[in-house]
């Protein structure tokens, strides 16, 4: 697994190897999704201002959010990678032969922002981000109420499986 880290806030969560603890969740989460290959995806932690322009850049919102996903694949349903070596040009990496899942950009400010609000610690909420990101990058949505139920359980069971609790 491979994830291309840029940190534009510096902000730290003392005791917690962010580097480290982003490659655990989104290996749990490959595992739990069942990806057969490596994956590679790129994660930029940024702030309120930077998340803010991106989002009204790319998706016609103007306000700072926790977290955004942009998938390089598109699936037929959720977690379905039975395509992906008919189109090998289009979804691997051609020097590493890894999956290319896309981008996460977590504003680090509002990660900080909202494990205060729910109580939690910030290691807690990074991972929850991370989590939610990742089914994303694997074609989920929350459009929908069943859809938001069935990324919560999905969530729930792999921050579980690492011990990361509320």
């Amino acid at each position: 697994m491979t994830i291309n880290i840029e940190d534009e806030i510096q902000i730290r969560i003392p005791g917690t190897d962010l580097e480290d603890l982003a490659h655990k969740i989104a290996e749990a989460a490959l595992d739990y999704e069942g990806c057969p290959y490596e994956a590679e995806l790129s994660l930029l932690l940024t702030g309120n201002t930077e998340i803010r322009r991106i989002n009204r850049e790319y998706r016609n919102i103007d306000r700072a959010t926790d977290v955004l996903s942009f998938p390089m694949l598109e699936y037929d349903s959720p977690s379905d990678f039975s395509w992906a070596e008919a189109e090998v040009q289009d979804c691997f990496n051609p020097e590493t032969g890894e999956l290319l899942l896309g981008d996460i950009i977590i504003s680090m400010e509002k990660m900080r922002e909202q494990a205060k609000k729910y109580g939690h610690s910030e290691k807690r909420e990074f991972a929850f981000l991370i989590t939610h990101s990742m089914l994303h990058l694997f074609g989920y949505d929350h459009m929908e109420p069943d859809e938001a139920k069935e990324m919560e359980n999905r969530q729930e069971a792999i921050l579980h499986s690492l011990n990361i609790l509320r």
